[in-house]
């Protein structure tokens, strides 16, 4: 995010504002004075309120690193294996995920953003902000950012509480959850309040407020907010207007034809910002601030590159990406996989290109050099602890352009973690709307969009809608792989059972003089039960908030 910011000192301070004032209703407490600083010197300074206002970006989930170990939400699906063995990430694997065991603990944190949001609703009307024409923009941006760290609470906790004001340390806070209906209708509502004064989208802000939200942004959240709400695990009897209401707010963002789908070899570079044809693309809708940096690659790269190979995808992940030519998933026969060549990049056996742009295998070039994952290869080394357990590294995200080996001279890259691009918009239409009237035209037409972009036929006419829905499911596992939605898109379907509760395989490839033998292996056996298709709320909230009902199975 490159927007107009503050002094160093002052934005630290106007942080400081936030904080607890040291009661343990921390994260809805506020005091502004904290010996020399009080409310007016905040509202009564067009610099200060503006940087108040800037200091609510602050709550947006960076997920590169969720437990502090270079650990993606990915390693707590079937998309991965975290490659450390202890990684807190695991605790969501094992069965012993709960309220003293807690990993991407958000529920602090978010109610902390949400009072910076309410704090400047409450007092920006009447604030010294110049000219008072930038108010009701400046609002608009506290509205969104408002939903989108509510959205964050519900999709992990489902049911929480709202909080449409800022509370004192006199206030009752120990109040019952709101219904997951009335969070829905809450973010709806400051969405909508968003899209009315926001700049449609990131090209209408000029180059010092690029990064700022926008009304793409809040119909992106919408969208998915509300395809989340019309999900099997908020919507058990189906009521088809949810589906419908998710539909149709996809399509008022398609409407506006401020977003496009970059070519494929664009998409390779979506998330580095040092590449000027991803800064800020037509395919980006909204994402956190940009950080300069190599951790990514470090936390990521094969072990052979000094990287810790942190995140390891699956066999299951890889045999969900189809055949090229035929357009089939690789278990019908008549696909033209072949299991001698399950890699191959052309001719009749070729596999969806995406699988080459996403995830590293064995004799793929990274970095000038090709990755060697069969046995006895320099990226297969079973005694270093940062080995791949599945016979794969990760490719999406990391910049061939970054430096990091001893030796060298580093060369950082400059990337954001993208919480809403047009592909995912796409996705979002052609499934609620597949649920609403089966696989109509419009259904193949948007799924078909990504498809295409890819390089992957469109799909064969005649599905059923079951059939549909399965090829539209798989197509977001492949699409969207890595980047925190499979986690998600697994519980809302209902489908942990079939997915999460099983063991997760890798690949072991065996060299004979230039010939490769694949054989699949167990690499974890998984645990899920209904209790995990939400977040447990952490026990010294429970201590807190004696209302707060734990959810069930915790």
């Amino acid at each position: 995010m490159t927007m107009k910011t503050l002094p160093k000192k002052l934005l630290l301070l106007l942080l400081v504002l936030t904080i607890s004032a040291g009661c343990k209703k921390d994260y809805l407490s506020f005091d502004y004075t904290d010996g020399n600083i009080r409310a007016d010197d905040v509202w009564n300074s067009d610099r200060n309120s503006r940087g108040f206002l800037n200091t609510t970006y602050a709550g947006l989930i960076n997920a590169y690193n969720v437990d502090n170990d270079g650990a993606l939400l990915a390693s707590a699906s079937d998309e991965a294996v975290n490659s450390n063995a202890n990684s807190s990430i695991n605790i969501i694997n094992n069965g012993t995920w709960g309220p003293l065991r807690t990993i991407d603990d958000q529920y602090g944190a978010m109610y902390t953003a949400i009072r910076r949001t309410n704090l400047f609703l409450e007092n920006s009307t009447t604030s010294a902000i110049t000219p008072a024409t930038d108010i009701p923009r400046l609002r608009g941006e506290a509205y969104f950012l408002r939903a989108m760290y509510h959205f964050e609470l519900m999709k992990r906790y489902g049911a929480i509480i709202l909080s449409t004001r800022s509370y004192t340390t006199t206030d009752n806070l120990d109040v019952p959850r709101n219904t997951v209906e009335e969070v829905v209708a809450q973010i709806v509502a400051d969405c909508d309040e968003a899209v009315k004064v926001l700049p449609a989208s990131h090209a209408e802000w000029g180059a010092g407020d690029k990064g700022r939200a926008t009304g793409s942004a809040a119909l992106a959240l919408k969208s998915r907010v509300l395809l989340y709400a019309a999900s099997p695990l908020y919507n058990q009897t189906n009521i088809i207007e949810k589906w419908n209401a998710a539909a149709t707010a996809a399509k008022q963002l398609i409407d506006l034809n401020k977003h496009s789908l970059l070519t494929l070899a664009q998409l390779a570079n979506l998330w580095d910002f040092s590449v000027a044809a991803s800064n800020y693309s037509p395919e980006l809708i909204f994402a956190t601030s940009v950080t300069a940096g190599n951790t990514i690659e470090r936390n990521n790269a094969p072990i052979s590159y000094e990287g810790k190979g942190r995140t390891n995808p699956t066999e299951e992940l890889v045999n969900a990406f189809e055949m090229r030519v035929s357009g089939k998933p690789i278990n019908d026969v008549t696909s033209g996989y072949s299991a001698a060549n399950p890699y191959s990049t052309t001719g009749a056996t070729a596999r969806d290109p995406r699988l080459a742009l996403f995830i590293i295998y064995n004799g793929q070039n990274f970095k000038s050099k090709a990755v060697e994952t069969f046995v006895g290869g320099k990226d297969n080394v079973p005694t270093n602890v940062d080995n791949t357990k599945t016979g794969y590294y990760l490719r999406k995200f990391l910049s061939e352009s970054a430096a990091w080996a001893t030796g060298t001279t580093a060369v950082n890259r400059n990337r954001p973690w993208i919480l809403f691009r047009y592909a995912e918009t796409l996705l979002n239409y052609a499934e609620a709307l597949n649920e609403v009237n089966g696989p109509t035209a419009d259904v193949y037409t948007y799924v078909n969009q990504v498809r295409q972009r890819a390089g992957m036929p469109s799909l064969p006419a005649g599905l059923s809608q079951d059939e549909m829905r399965a090829r539209i499911q798989n197509e977001r596992r492949v699409e969207l792989c890595f980047e925190g939605h499979r986690f998600f898109d697994v519980r809302r379907w209902k489908k942990g059972a079939e997915f999460f509760n099983k063991p997760v395989s890798g690949i072991q490839i065996v060299k004979t003089g230039t010939n490769f033998t694949y054989n699949k292996f167990t690499v974890e056996n998984r645990i899920f039960t209904d209790k995990n298709y939400l977040y447990p709320f952490p026990q010294i909230e429970m201590n807190k908030l004696k209302n707060l009902a734990q959810n069930p199975g915790y």
